[in-house]
């Protein structure tokens, strides 16, 4: 069978659903009384560009959505223009020039009489901002935009599929290739050679290196170190490689060269009795008090959290998030899981005072009558060495 990295040109999605994601959004913006649009990102970050124009950000792109006329697509720097024209296919791409917000609302004038009502989606820089509100009205779109990312179409779902598939083999790389005497840094080494090589990107890799007889991280670690990994640790994990912004999700926690602890057995017991309690409720229709109400075998144990119980994947961190029960941080959100959903189980079960963690979990689709895995990677606390 042949993978999306075989292909020989950039990947697309189907005019068709392209289309689908143009009316809707066409659709939000007529329930608030809005004739354009703006979508927004900068230095990489920024998802509804690429999502409704297929150029991912890089410096910076601005894309003006009005329907019944092309959109128009600005981005940065000149050099970039090209790329930016044969991946954006329906949409003119133009040079955002010596400011890209004054070249946006330069276009508006042409294009709305007056002062217009202008929905924004993205986070703008306060000047661009000042810039755009001299032209126009803006209207935050950014939760209705997050509504439409929250259930995914088919075709999202399996380019999720295909990120899931490059995390599972950095996954591998990972458990074949830690031994004792590696460094943190060698450890990022390890998992992108697994998936770069076939397309995907790095989204996330944390790391959490500890000893487990004297244990001072509970949690993996947003940046490496040049601390090397030794008989007797624990090293925890998380671990998102991206398909052309459809990132995989995978966490675990392994030993290194000896068996666990009784305290790490006892609190990833804790964590696969949690995951799999929340997994027993994941069904279409649920409400996300369900989930909260089935981790509560964490502090059941005597234990609690550190990172986020449950988050919604795949463009953006999505809602519902939610804490353990002792770690909530704001009230459960008052809505139902939908099939089509792409949510991250995590339980992230740590000692009450923070030294001592394991976290395990991953990204999974909610379906009619439950979750379809994503991943292969296989579960449990194991042992490396």
């Amino acid at each position: 069978m042949q993978t999306f990295a075989q292909t020989n040109s950039y990947p697309r999605f189907s005019a068709t659903e392209m289309k689908r994601r143009r009316l809707a959004l066409h659709e939000v913006m007529a329930r608030h009384g809005v004739g354009h649009a703006l979508l927004y990102g900068a230095e990489r970050a920024g998802s509804a560009v690429p999502w409704l124009s297929g150029w991912p950000v890089t410096r910076e792109a601005a894309l003006l959505v009005t329907p019944g006329e092309p959109d128009l697509l600005f981005v940065q720097f000149f050099n970039h223009v090209p790329l930016a024209a044969e991946l954006a296919r329906d949409a003119e791409v133009r040079w955002g020039g010596p400011d890209t917000m004054a070249a946006v609302c330069e276009a508006l004038e042409w294009r709305a009489a007056g002062r217009p009502r202008l929905g924004v989606i993205g986070s703008l820089p306060f000047r661009s901002y000042e810039t755009l509100a001299r032209s126009a009205d803006p209207v935050d779109l950014g939760a209705e935009y997050v509504s439409l990312r929250l259930r995914k179409s088919a075709e999202e779902l399996a380019w999720t599929v295909e990120g899931a598939r490059l995390s599972d083999l950095g996954i591998a790389a990972l458990e074949s290739g830690v031994r004792a005497g590696i460094t943190e840094y060698e450890l990022v080494d390890l998992v992108e050679r697994a998936y770069v090589p076939l397309g995907g990107t790095t989204h996330i890799h944390y790391f959490g290196v500890t000893s487990m007889a004297e244990p001072r991280r509970a949690v993996p670690a947003q940046f490496p170190s040049g601390r090397r990994v030794r008989p007797g640790d624990a090293l925890t994990l998380e671990l998102s490689a991206s398909f052309w912004g459809y990132p995989g999700q995978v966490l675990r926690t392994w030993t290194v060269e000896a068996e666990p602890t009784p305290l790490y057995r006892r609190l990833h017991d804790a964590a696969d009795e949690a995951l799999d309690a929340m997994l027993g409720v994941l069904r279409d229709g649920a409400h996300p008090g369900e989930l909260v109400f089935a981790a509560s075998v964490i502090e059941d144990a005597g234990f609690t959290t550190c990172d986020d119980l449950v988050h919604g994947f795949g463009g953006g961190y999505l809602p519902p998030v939610l804490g353990s029960p002792s770690r909530r941080h704001g009230p459960v959100p008052d809505m139902r899981l939908r099939a089509g959903m792409t949510l991250v189980l995590q339980p992230n079960v740590v000692t009450p005072d923070g030294r001592a963690g394991v976290q395990t979990g991953e990204l999974v689709a909610v379906t009619r009558d439950g979750y379809r895995r994503l991943h292969t990677a296989p579960r449990g606390l194991r042992r490396l060495g």
